[in-house]
């Protein structure tokens, strides 16, 4: 996407704190290091249950015209997660198996590894909700992922809002770039 966004970082502990458009590239990054551990996804505040699913990835690629009637492109990749209780003993899916269905999927359909990280997550029966990445952490034998619900934008409005705020200009400013 065209708005502005600092690129994750990570910290001295390992993990990632800065929410921003991260990567598909950037959380297999992440990942590698961590394959022996649990991949436990946190989303609209629970725990996603041990018998979670990856059901479908996706590879987007969209061509949009704003509200501003200004053009946009850009690529994503979309992970559709089911929220489903575990079979009997099962635990939380390792990170070397998620990192495999990721490569299992790449060999199938091209994966633009630079692309935008999309989450849509939810239990059978109930509308999805899309997620983008949030803060990476690393707590004993497992991998968080911490997702943020994305919020609807006006992009005219908030390129002009981070304008405002770069060059200190008035919010009536930002407004106006709308057609909103």
């Amino acid at each position: 996407m065209d708005i502005n966004a600092s690129p994750p970082e990570q910290g001295m502990d390992g993990n990632m704190d800065q929410i921003a458009d991260q990567s598909l590239a950037t959380v297999l990054a992440f990942l590698a290091p961590h394959g022996d551990k649990s991949l436990i996804i946190e989303y609209g505040g629970r725990t996603i249950q041990p018998g979670y699913h990856v059901t479908e990835v996706k590879a987007g690629s969209f061509v949009t015209l704003d509200c501003g009637g200004n053009p946009d492109a850009w690529q994503e990749t979309i992970l559709q997660l089911e929220d489903i209780p575990p079979a009997p003993g099962q635990t939380h899916m390792m990170v070397d198996k998620f990192r495999a269905i990721l490569a299992q999927v790449g060999q199938k359909v091209p994966l633009n590894h630079d692309a935008r990280l999309t989450l849509e997550v939810g239990p059978p029966g109930v509308p999805m909700q899309v997620h983008d990445v949030g803060p990476l952490a690393i707590a004993g034998d497992a991998v968080i992922l911490r997702l943020v619900p994305r919020p609807a934008i006006c992009k005219p409005r908030h390129r002009a809002e981070f304008s405002a705020v770069q060059s200190c200009c008035a919010p009536a400013t930002a407004r106006a770039a709308c057609c909103g």
